[in-house]
């Protein structure tokens, strides 16, 4: 049990070896839960207000822009697992996503998941704050697309 942090049960197999659905997967949450953290943080705490804005960030376009403004800082590693990610057989895109932001949400995901569990949190905190970086601009702009 990692008693610093929130890796109550750590992943069966090595990191590199999870299949990166699975790393996806606990990805999703991870970024949620960051993205919660951080709406909470805020002073405006009514729930549709932090619904909206969560959606802001969590919806497939939103991650597919995330994650453009990461690319160029990627390690050849990082770049590596969103390339697998990307690539993953994750099946249909929900309906209201289009298939390529689907799977560079995923490829997102499966970064965040494999960051989590490989305890690298300073570089998860730092990829972090570059999405949450003009966040305001970027909430206006995907509540416009959902309109």
């Amino acid at each position: 049990m990692d008693t610093n942090g929130l890796l109550f049960y750590p992943p069966a197999k090595q990191t590199n070896l999870i299949n990166p659905v699975v790393l996806a997967y606990v990805g999703d949450a991870v970024f949620e839960m960051i993205v919660r953290q951080y709406l909470v943080a805020k002073p405006n705490h009514k729930s549709n207000y932090l619904h909206r804005q969560a959606t802001s960030f969590v919806s497939a376009k939103a991650q597919r822009v995330i994650l453009e403004r990461w690319q160029p800082l990627l390690t050849e590693h990082e770049a590596d697992i969103v390339r697998r990610g990307r690539n993953a057989k994750s099946g249909a895109p929900p309906k209201n996503a289009d298939l390529a932001d689907y799977r560079q949400a995923t490829a997102l995901e499966c970064l965040v998941g494999y960051l989590y569990y490989e305890k690298q949190t300073d570089r998860l905190r730092e990829l972090m704050e570059i999405a949450f970086q003009d966040s305001s601009a970027a909430a206006g702009h995907f509540e416009e697309d959902n309109r």
